[in-house]
C-alpha cells in the first residue's frame, strides 16, 4: 500500500494584534484575536511586549511587610510626601513612607473595623478615614484623630449684666493634637442701655413731632441716649424710635416731650444683657466626650451653656423634641432608658426658653444601643409635659470623599457633607445631609467617588450624580443630584476609579465605563472570563503606566481551569484587553509619584 502523502502546512504570518477576545469559540476567533493572552501586552502592529515582573518593596536589604493581614489598601500625599496606608484585620493601621521606604504606626491594634476601612485624600494636607462603626478619622501623617467635633450647643443659663459679648472658651480636646473648637456669643437687651421705649399717654394738640429728652444716666462716665418721633395721628404721638442707645443706666430714666402740646408720655426700658446665642465658628476636632463652656468678660456674670460631640459611630443616639411643652418652672432632667436595647452611657440636657423645653443636647451619644430607646423628662414642674424621641446611628458609614473643598461621607441612603471649606464642621449653616429617597438606589450607598467635577453615589444598581455645589446668600449649600444609571452599578469600592475622562468601575457582569450620563459596557471581550471570577474574594484596580502607555488594571481572583484559584488583573487600554499576573495579589491601589503612576499591592502581609 503506497504511503499518503504529507499534508500540506500553511503558514500565517499575523502582527495586527487586537488583544484577548474570550466571548466567541475559540475556533471561531479572528486571526488578530487571542483566546488568552497573559504578560504579553499588544500594543500595536508587529508589537507584542512582554510585562515584567513585580518587585518587592525593600529597605536596607530587608523586604517590607505589614504586621497584620491586610484588609484595605490606599495611598494619599500629604505635604508632598507619598503614603500608602494599610489598615489591617486586627484593627490597627499602619504606614509606608516612599521616599524613604521607611514603616510607621498610624493606630494600635483595635482602632479600627477589621473590614470595611475607605479612604480618601484631604487637599494634601491629610487622610480622611470612614470606618464603618467606629466613625470618621483623620490623620496628618503624624496624628490619628477621631472626629470628635462639637455637634450641638444650648444656652442653660442667659445670665445678666452682659454690656458686650463675653468670651467663651471651649476646653481643649480630648485627643493629642485635635483641634480646638472655638464659640462666639451674642447677647440682646445690653445692659445700661436703652432698649425700648413705650408710650404711655399719646398726648393732645401735637401739630408738629414735638422733641423727645430722656433723662442722662447716673453713671458720669456714661452717655445719654437719645429718641427722636416718628409719627403722629390725631395729633398724638403715636411712635418713637431710639437713635442712640446711650451706655451707664442702672435705672429707668424719665422720659419728657417738648412742645407744641401737651401730656404725652413714655416710659424708657433699661436692657439686662443676656446672652441670647451662641455661634459655632470652629467645630474642632479630638472630642470624645462634650467639652465645657466658659464664659468671661463682658461686664455680666451667671451664663452658662452645654456642648456636644459629634459622631458617626454605630450604636450611639440623638435627641429630637416633639413637643415643647408648657409651664416649666425650671430646667427637668432628661431620662435615657437603656432598655431593652442594652446600649450604656447616654446623657442628654434639656434647654428652658419660655415655659417650653426648646431643644435637648446630647452631651453622651452612649455606646452600643441596637434599638432607638426612649426619652422622657423628669421634674421642672410643667403644665404640659414635653416629650422627645431618640435618634439611632444604626447604618454604617459606607465611604467617604473630598469633593469641592468639603469631606462627604455617606451612612445607609443619607449622604453628610461638610461646611464649606471644612473637613471637620458638620454643624455650621452650609453643611446638611441629602437622603436619596428614590427607588432607584435599591438598597444602601455602597461608594462615593469623586472625579472629573463629579461626585458620584454608587449603589448597587444605580449611579446618581452631584454637581454644581453652590451657597447661598443666606449662607444654605445647593447642588445638583441626578440619577444616569437606573440599572447598573457596583458595591466594589476599590474597583471604581477615573480612567482620563471616565469613570471604570466593575460589577459582577462587566466592567462599564461611564461617560458623561452614558454608561457602556468595555468589557464584552471578558465574557468567558467573568463567570470564573470569584467575587467573595476582594476587588480592586487603578490606572497604571505599562510600558508608558496608560492602562486601567482591575485585580480580581481568576477560577482558572488548568492552575486553579488565583489573582490576576485584567488590564485595558486602547479598547484592548490583556492579562497579567503579578504574584499574589489580594489589594492593590494606583500610587502617583515621581510624574508616574504606579500600582502597589499586597497578598496579606507583604508589600509588592
Amino acid at each position: 500500500m503506497a504511503a499518503s502523502p504529507e499534508q500540506k502546512k500553511n503558514y500565517q504570518v499575523v502582527k495586527s494584534f487586537k488583544g484577548l477576545n474570550t466571548r466567541p469559540n475559540r475556533t471561531a476567533l479572528e486571526d488578530d484575536e487571542f483566546a488568552w493572552l497573559e504578560n504579553i501586552q499588544p500594543i500595536g502592529y508587529g508589537n507584542l511586549k512582554v510585562v515584567g515582573t513585580s518587585s518587592t518593596v525593600e529597605a536596607g536589604g530587608v523586604t517590607l511587610a505589614w504586621a497584620n493581614t491586610v484588609s484595605a489598601l490606599y495611598s494619599c500625599n500629604i505635604k508632598n510626601v507619598d503614603y500608602i496606608l494599610a489598615f489591617e484585620a486586627d484593627g490597627r493601621a499602619e504606614y509606608l513612607r516612599l521616599d524613604t521606604n521607611t514603616k510607621g504606626t498610624v493606630a494600635a491594634a483595635g482602632t479600627f473595623s477589621a473590614s470595611g476601612v475607605r479612604m480618601r485624600q484631604w487637599k494634601n494636607d491629610r487622610a480622611i478615614i470612614s470606618d464603618p462603626s467606629k466613625g470618621y478619622f483623620t490623620w496628618n501623617a503624624i496624628d490619628l484623630i477621631s472626629v470628635g467635633s462639637i455637634g450641638a450647643v444650648g444656652i442653660t443659663a442667659t445670665g445678666s449684666g452682659y454690656t458686650t459679648p463675653p468670651t467663651v472658651t471651649v476646653s481643649s480636646p480630648n485627643q493629642s493634637n485635635g483641634v480646638q473648637a472655638t464659640i462666639v456669643a451674642s447677647i440682646s437687651n445690653a445692659a445700661g442701655t436703652i432698649t425700648n421705649i413705650s408710650i404711655t399717654n399719646g398726648g393732645t394738640g401735637y401739630t408738629q413731632f414735638p422733641t423727645v429728652t430722656i433723662a442722662p444716666p447716673s453713671n458720669p462716665y456714661g452717655v445719654q441716649a437719645q429718641a427722636v418721633v416718628t409719627s403722629i395721628t390725631a395729633n398724638a404721638v403715636t411712635s418713637i424710635s431710639i437713635t442712640n442707645p446711650g451706655y451707664g443706666y442702672t435705672t429707668a430714666p424719665s422720659v419728657s416731650f417738648g412742645g407744641p402740646g401737651s401730656s404725652a408720655a413714655a416710659t424708657a426700658t433699661v436692657g439686662s444683657g443676656l446672652v441670647t446665642a451662641l455661634t459655632i465658628t470652629e467645630a474642632g476636632s479630638g472630642y470624645t466626650s462634650a467639652p465645657t463652656l466658659t464664659f468671661t468678660g463682658g461686664g455680666g456674670s451667671g451664663a452658662s451653656a452645654v456642648a456636644g460631640p459629634l459622631t458617626f459611630k454605630t450604636g450611639t443616639i440623638g435627641t429630637l423634641v416633639t413637643s415643647g411643652g408648657t409651664g416649666y418652672s425650671s430646667v427637668p432632667t432628661v431620662v435615657i432608658d437603656a432598655a431593652p436595647s442594652g446600649g450604656t452611657n447616654a446623657a442628654a440636657t434639656a434647654i428652658v426658653f419660655g415655659g417650653s423645653v426648646t431643644q435637648v443636647v446630647v452631651t453622651n451619644p452612649g455606646a452600643g444601643y441596637t434599638t432607638a430607646p426612649s426619652v422622657s423628662f423628669s421634674g421642672g414642674t410643667p403644665t404640659t409635659a414635653a416629650t422627645a424621641k431618640s435618634l439611632l446611628t444604626s447604618d454604617s458609614l459606607s465611604d467617604v470623599a473630598s469633593f469641592q473643598g468639603r469631606t462627604w461621607l455617606s451612612q445607609g441612603r443619607t449622604v453628610f457633607y461638610s461646611a464649606a471649606g471644612s473637613y471637620n464642621d458638620f454643624i455650621s449653616v452650609s453643611a446638611g445631609n441629602v437622603q436619596i429617597t428614590d427607588d432607584t438606589l435599591h438598597s444602601n450607598i455602597a461608594a462615593l467617588i469623586s472625579a472629573n467635577n463629579f461626585l458620584y453615589v454608587f449603589g448597587d444598581d444605580s449611579i446618581n450624580v452631584f454637581s454644581d455645589v453652590r451657597v447661598t446668600t443666606t449662607g444654605n449649600t445647593l447642588f445638583s443630584n441626578t440619577n444616569v444609571s437606573a440599572s447598573t452599578g457596583s458595591t466594589y469600592a476599590d474597583g471604581i476609579f477615573p480612567y482620563f475622562r471616565s469613570l471604570l468601575f466593575i460589577n459582577d457582569y462587566g466592567i462599564f465605563a461611564l461617560i458623561g450620563a452614558t454608561v457602556s459596557k468595555i468589557s464584552d471581550a471578558l465574557d468567558g472570563v467573568f463567570p470564573l471570577i470569584d467575587f467573595s474574594q476582594p476587588i480592586s484596580g487603578g490606572q497604571v503606566l505599562v510600558n508608558n502607555i496608560l492602562c486601567a488594571a482591575f485585580n480580581v481572583y481568576y477560577n482558572d481551569p488548568v492552575q486553579g484559584t488565583r489573582p490576576i488583573q485584567l488590564v485595558f487600554f486602547d479598547k484592548k484587553w490583556f492579562a497579567t499576573s503579578q504574584g499574589t495579589l489580594k489589594y492593590v491601589t494606583p500610587v502617583a509619584s515621581g510624574k508616574l503612576l504606579y500600582l502597589y499591592g499586597t497578598g496579606g502581609t507583604n508589600l509588592l
